[in-house]
């Protein structure tokens, strides 16, 4: 049963005459190419009249449609909603921990407790880092490792701090698997650790640690971590607090296509009953600097895929993110070309992606990716975290992170 929420989606950004950049014509329909696999042009006709496909259907576009194709409906789509509009916000990513219980094999950022490069950082190193950066951001992105000796009450006291003294910033944390643990080692439901956080200063909550929603491959690849049920509910139980998330995949390591069509159909059943997910980010596994050797890998053909088959799945969850530290600046650019409306944000730091072997630069400003936006015809406008403030980005960057002018959706 579909429940109301706060996060109801009205399928156009409403914008003043005077901020009409949101606000674009409409494209036209486009014509699929004569020479087309019928059983395919049916599926994309589907696609095209706004009907949901279902995994199996995902899976034949997503194989055996030809790439141009694909990404020509997925970019209408896109436009549907948006023109030529794409997303980004200033944010800084702060990892509080690279300790961790876990050790997943993809994984190139944990470590355990006695490393030599561990750490932890303590509640005034965790403000120190956001201090030179605190007048441009309007987010901080925080994730991190499962520290065996914090609980609910270090976070508690994190948060709080941190909202004390940048009470103008969003802050977007902790991964469900995050949660899970939280609420394990401090004796709490997943209700109550959830609730306490946000109490504490938590905006909204990341998608990462999905992987793919399929226990069994998670069984190979992150063995330990929360399973595929665990995921969703987690994910419903901060929906049901009022509290937005997005929601990720990592591809490319042993999944099949059909696992990926799987993860993606349990996303939009949770969003069909909630309406929380804001954004989806599908990014590749990298293979550098881990312990996954069996990993298939993603080519660019196949992550313009993913990016184009998740503007399709994903007709209830609004924005479909290009992920930019994990598929760099030119494969990004492709992929607001294939249905991604958001390209993330600025990205001041960032560890857990170039240790993995991302080579992005990190010291994007507004003008550089607006650049980038604008390469392939895109209008580039700033958003806040929850996508409830916007702003066209001019070539003199804003002085503050307070004047975000308020529009409904």
């Amino acid at each position: 049963m579909h429940i109301e929420s706060p996060f109801q989606w009205r399928g156009t950004i409403n914008v003043p005459s005077n901020e009409s950049a949101i606000e674009q014509p409409l494209p036209s329909l486009i014509q699929l190419p004569e020479s087309l696999n019928e059983d395919i042009r049916m599926i994309l006709n589907k696609v095209l009249s706004g009907e949901r496909i279902s995994t199996e259907e995902g899976v034949i576009l997503h194989d055996k449609c030809d790439l141009p194709t694909l990404s020509n409906v997925a970019n209408f789509l896109k436009q549907n909603r948006y023109g030529n509009s794409v997303f980004y916000n200033r944010n800084l990513h702060v990892n509080q921990t690279n300790v961790c219980v876990l050790a997943c094999k993809f994984c190139a950022f944990r470590r355990g407790l006695k490393a030599s490069d561990a750490y932890s950082l303590s509640v005034q190193d965790y403000l120190d880092r956001i201090a030179p950066f605190s007048e441009i951001i309007t987010e901080v992105h925080t994730v991190g490792g499962l520290h065996p000796e914090w609980n609910i009450e270090y976070y508690e006291g994190l948060f709080s701090a941190f909202k004390n003294q940048y009470p103008n910033i969003c802050l977007k944390a902790l991964t469900a698997v995050e949660i899970k643990h939280l609420a394990e080692v401090s004796n709490l439901t997943i209700s109550e650790t959830i609730s306490r956080l946000h109490n504490a200063g938590l905006n909204s909550i990341p998608g990462g640690g999905a992987e793919i929603l399929v226990d069994e491959i998670r069984d190979i690849i992150c063995r330990g971590k929360e399973s595929s049920d665990e995921y969703i509910e987690i994910h419903k139980t901060a929906h049901q607090l009022n509290i937005p998330t997005n929601c990720t995949m990592l591809f490319g390591t042993v999944e099949t296509t059909l696992h990926r069509m799987i993860h993606l159909d349990k996303l939009r059943k949770l969003q069909d009953e909630t309406n929380g997910f804001q954004c989806f980010v599908p990014y590749p596994y990298l293979p550098d600097a881990s312990r996954l050797p069996e990993a298939q890998l993603a080519t660019s053909n196949e992550i313009l895929r993913m990016i184009s088959i998740s503007r399709i799945m994903l007709d209830n969850i609004p924005h479909i993110k290009a992920y930019r530290m994990n598929i760099g600046d030119h494969i990004s650019a492709l992929a607001l070309l294939s249905g991604a409306d958001d390209i993330d944000g600025t990205v001041s730091h960032e560890e857990i992606m170039h240790l993995a072997g991302s080579d992005a630069p990190l010291d994007h400003l507004d003008i550089d990716l607006a650049t980038l936006i604008e390469s392939v015809g895109g209008i580039a406008v700033e958003r806040n975290t929850d996508y409830t403030q916007f702003r066209n980005f001019r070539r003199q960057n804003p002085p503050d992170n307070n004047g975000l002018p308020m529009i409904s959706i």
